[in-house]
């Protein structure tokens, strides 16, 4: 951008040739900000299209969050639950770059009058959406948790890990304890000896069944899972 002179203003310009100064620095940045964005690759906005739920949403959303990185492997898990007489959609979006984990999570709800209950105007009118982005080092996530379920497991078939995965990380913003009681390990022993317990992160997890979601989404996130396993592992 070429920025006139003092000599070079017109007369009468003071204050406005320090304020075309300042508009000019902002929009160095603005023009900054758009060219370090950068697109989306082509296969994870063609999943989050699949998905159906807002779409372009949650592309802008998980865009934002990545920030011009490099996209190395993702998941796109639609859910659809049942609240009541209520039925909700979930959108959860894992994104892999060299250096971080980004979530982004987005769901939608109809926003309550003042007794706490759902207006009757029309879901088009009064749906609202809330999106969610979190980004995560990698040297954070501690864990890669696999639990694979598999049908007739006499009839197994070598390199199908089943036809249902669930998924869980942990980076430690979540933890479950579950608690136990002691033994001392005599059978007949009525003694209280207290209680122990185990503590486990977790943070999400998605279950990816090939029945409900399909085989290509359910090999999307075994791929997923092992890129994972493997950038954190060193």
């Amino acid at each position: 951008m070429t920025s006139l002179s003092d000599n070079e203003l017109p007369p009468h310009s003071g204050r406005l040739g320090e304020r075309w100064v300042k508009m000019g620095l902002m929009g160095d940045i603005a023009n900054q900000i758009t060219t370090q964005r950068r697109p989306l690759p082509s296969s994870l906005t063609k999943d989050i299209e699949a998905a159906g739920y807002y779409p372009a949403l949650v592309a802008d959303v998980v865009e934002s969050a990545v920030a011009g990185g490099e996209v190395v492997s993702h998941l796109v898990h639609q859910e659809t639950t049942f609240d009541n007489d209520t039925v909700r959609r979930h959108i959860t979006v894992l994104a892999l770059t060299p250096t971080r984990l980004v979530v982004a999570h987005a769901d939608d709800h109809a926003p309550e009058d003042d007794h706490g209950e759902p207006d009757d105007a029309g879901p088009q009118s009064t749906a609202t959406a809330t999106a969610t982005s979190e980004c995560v080092p990698l040297s954070a996530v501690r864990g890669v948790m696999l639990t694979h379920v598999v049908a007739s497991p006499a009839t197994y078939t070598p390199g199908s890990l089943g036809r249902e995965l669930t998924l869980t990380l942990g980076w430690g913003a979540v933890s479950r304890v579950d608690m136990i009681p002691a033994t001392c390990g005599d059978p007949n022993c009525e003694a209280d000896h207290g209680y122990e317990g185990t503590i486990t992160t977790d943070d999400i997890g998605l279950r990816v069944s090939a029945d409900a979601d399909g085989e290509p989404a359910l090999a999307q996130a075994m791929a997923f899972a092992r890129t994972l396993s493997a950038a954190i592992g060193g």
